[in-house]
């Protein structure tokens, strides 16, 4: 049995690549030859090579979550027990992992498969589907249709399916809300010319970036793993220094401010929730940022409170945040930033690990910037920005999407012009979904993005 934990993190222990592939073997007692046969064979089985010699503190994510895996694969189980292996992937890493595992059941090997991603999952032709609620199976069968055991509004699903759904329930579609028109006014930040590498020994991961962050911008950043996305963010927040250029906070250069100055304009969810946990309770850890910005102590409850409404941890408050699920976490580090009521809003993967009920109820609460909302975002932060790899959620909630590729930003606009250029996309890994192309379909009818239930009025 060969196990991918939720988070690459807890699984992690070498120094290196090359040494953390080769780990699982090494304990196997295995000549050293076959062992770096083996480890050969993962990485150019996984296209990773290129990650060889490096740090593994220094993968993204996603790196991170192919070298778990490629440490699984050198022991060569017979069982394959993935738990979440996309959740920090890009769409096309997503899709050559998927291919990956279709493969290894071909050679006759048992995949057990946990994912949220539905969509990218069902595209391998599983041989079977289990789904269950509430700790019971529900339904174990196979995928021709949507099983009528399946909660539309708990699983994310293909949009035809959604819609077919809605349609044959005759469930009223749900009435998408009209944005509102915000005027931009002056940037909260400014990226000029900002180049970064970590030192002369390291080639640049930033180049020539040049951004601009305004009042009621919401920003889904797309991407390719490694492509410096989370690097981008940590240079508004302060963590990291330009090597070139500057980084402008409410026209204050970052260089000049502290990281705790900046955290009263920007909180930013980390992609791994670990890297931000610490506290013995729930209510503690959110507490802690409100308490060292000085807010009124008579006011920290109440927006403790809200932030674990949002986030759906009411009953959790007195758990420690480290005994946790993964997504559960990931909650918690959102409900921190939101107790801080910063300026803008910053999330790196907010939907890694969250089931599909969950992510809607936090984003809709965060985002719903319908005229007659008081959502926690309209109403305690000018902005937000969210990296993501899940294409459906810059398409349901942004209005704004950044493509980055190439150390620089590609392209920058409104979703609907960003996103229809198919083939620019697949050029920096993002693959376009259902979701995706239903709504380029409608579009001459709907005139903006929609959810799936949404377009469900639209479509014939």
């Amino acid at each position: 049995m060969g196990t991918l934990l939720q988070d690459p993190e807890r699984q992690i222990v070498a120094s290196n690549v090359y040494n953390e592939i080769a780990f699982g073997p090494e304990n196997l007692g295995m000549p050293r030859a076959e062992i770096m046969l083996r480890v050969d064979q993962a990485l150019k089985r996984l296209n990773i090579e290129y990650l060889r010699e490096r740090e593994t503190f220094n993968l993204s994510g996603g790196e991170k979550q192919k070298v778990a895996l490629a440490g699984v694969l050198t022991m060569n189980p017979s069982i394959l027990l993935l738990d979440e292996p996309l959740a920090s992937l890009d769409p096309a890493s997503a899709h050559e992992a998927l291919q990956v595992f279709r493969s290894l059941a071909d050679e006759g090997k048992t995949v057990i498969l946990v994912e949220h991603r539905v969509e990218d999952a069902i595209a391998t032709k599983p041989d079977r589907m289990l789904y269950m609620e509430d700790g019971r199976i529900k339904y174990l069968g196979g995928i021709h249709d949507l099983p009528p055991e399946i909660d539309h509004t708990k699983v994310k699903l293909p949009a035809p399916w959604v819609v077919q759904r809605v349609k044959a329930q005759a469930i009223a579609p749900v009435e998408a809300p009209k944005p509102k028109v915000v005027e931009r006014g002056e940037p909260l930040v400014v990226f000029e010319d900002v180049d970064f590498r970590y030192d002369d020994e390291y080639p640049l991961i930033l180049q020539n970036v040049n951004l601009k962050i305004y009042p009621g911008d919401l920003i889904a950043v797309l991407g390719p793993n490694g492509a410096g996305k989370s690097t981008l963010v940590k240079h508004a927040i302060g963590l990291l220094k330009p090597t070139k250029g500057r980084v402008l906070i409410e026209g204050q250069d970052t260089r000049k401010m502290s990281v705790a100055q900046i955290a009263r304009v920007l909180g930013y969810v980390f992609q791994s929730p670990t890297h931000m946990l610490y506290a013995p309770t729930v209510r503690e850890e959110l507490e802690f940022g409100p308490k060292n910005l000085e807010f009124d102590p008579l006011l920290i409850p109440k927006f403790v409170n809200e932030s674990l409404s949002t986030v759906n941890l009411n009953n959790f408050v007195e758990y420690p945040p480290l005994g946790l699920s993964f997504g559960q976490q990931k909650r918690t580090t959102i409900a921190a930033v939101l107790a801080m009521r910063s300026k803008i809003m910053v999330m790196d993967e907010p939907t890694a690990g969250q089931d599909f009920s969950n992510y809607t109820h936090f984003m809709d609460t965060l985002c719903d910037v319908s005229p007659e909302a008081e959502s926690i975002l309209t109403s305690n932060f000018a902005a937000t920005l969210f990296i993501t790899h899940d294409v459906d959620l810059a398409v349901t909630y942004a209005n704004r999407v950044l493509l980055f590729g190439d150390k620089h930003i590609v392209a920058d606009g409104k979703p609907q012009d960003v996103l229809k250029d198919t083939d620019m996309l697949q050029k920096y890994r993002v693959r376009p979904t259902s979701l995706l192309h239903l709504n380029l379909d409608l579009f001459p009818k709907t005139g903006r993005f929609l959810s799936a239930e949404a377009l469900a009025a639209y479509s014939k």
